[in-house]
């Protein structure tokens, strides 16, 4: 049998395996659940919807016009669960420039694809609570327990970093700034980097360590930065949350956290990881990073 092992042969081999490699990497995926059949084409960045496996003629197709990792990945890690992607409910509809007209006057709308998105645990999620919504239009895709009022933990943070942007944008800090660190940020608990009040870090290696660090010491730091004290930072926070209509949100401090009283919803969440994203798409160069430094890469001592 090896005699027809010889060169052109073997090359012959791997070409049709890396031609099956391809052909499968770009092939639909199909997902069936009870009632309804989800086809995801990662080469055309679509998802479609077929609802009744029975009859494949009622098929909607809704593009992801911004970005595929709305429907396939998600910045954040948090309650809004919105790596379920499979978990569309079969009333969406495709996306109307009604709708797209309606995010862009009020950027904090999150509006139904249908007139209601039926709320009943059909992934069998075991949060307390998730959503799933269109990043563009602010269409909600699928939704479970989205106003019950949880610790947002480090989602906090994604409020913190909201108004961090902001300030930037606004001109009143810039990357390239030294901030301090207090005793009060030096002694939080939890995640963090070990700030020292004896050391500076840049705006930029704040957000670096916020981001892929969740570092509550480092956004303590900043909060102080920016607003002169936690406490009035915090105040700030709600503020924000009160413009973008976050009703079933209430922040006791910047980093997350568990405090009495300090609640959001997977709604809320939606509605203000949406608004960081639309209005500061490069955050993901902070929120992206896989493996990066601090300190010149020196081990910290603590």
């Amino acid at each position: 049998m090896y005699k027809y092992m010889n060169k052109t042969n073997v090359k012959r081999f791997f070409s049709i395996l890396l031609i099956l490699y391809f052909f499968i990497s770009y092939s639909s995926f199909v997902y069936a659940s009870d009632d309804s059949l989800y086809v995801w084409s990662s080469n055309a960045n679509t998802l479609n919807i077929v609802a009744n496996t029975t009859n494949f003629s009622n098929t909607t197709n809704m593009t992801n016009s911004s970005t595929n990792s709305n429907i396939s990945n998600n910045i954040s890690t948090n309650a809004t669960n919105t790596s379920n992607n499979t978990g569309t409910s079969t009333n969406t509809t495709t996306n109307t420039s009604a709708d797209v007209s309606k995010a862009e006057e009020d950027p904090s709308l999150l509006t139904n694809a249908t007139s209601e998105v039926t709320d009943n645990n059909s992934l069998n999620l075991e949060s307390a609570s998730a959503i799933l919504i269109e990043q563009s239009s602010g269409r909600i895709l699928y939704a479970h327990n989205i106003h019950e009022q949880l610790r947002p933990a480090s989602v906090t943070k994604v409020m913190s970093i909201l108004l961090i942007m902001e300030a930037i944008e606004a001109g009143k800090i810039s990357l390239t700034d030294s901030v301090p660190c207090s005793e009060n940020a030096a002694s939080m608990g939890g995640s963090q980097i070990w700030l020292d009040t004896t050391e500076t870090l840049t705006v930029d290696e704040m957000l670096k360590a916020i981001c892929v660090n969740s570092a509550n010491d480092c956004v303590v730091a900043m909060a102080e930065y920016i607003a002169g004290s936690e406490e009035a930072f915090v105040q700030m926070m709600n503020d924000k949350a009160y413009e973008l209509g976050m009703s079933d949100t209430t922040f006791k401090n910047c980093h997350g956290l568990d405090e009495d009283g300090h609640v959001s919803s997977s709604y809320d969440i939606a509605i203000m990881s949406r608004e960081l994203l639309n209005k500061y798409p490069q955050i993901t160069n902070y929120t992206t990073i896989w493996m990066d430094t601090l300190r010149d890469g020196e081990t910290r001592a603590f």
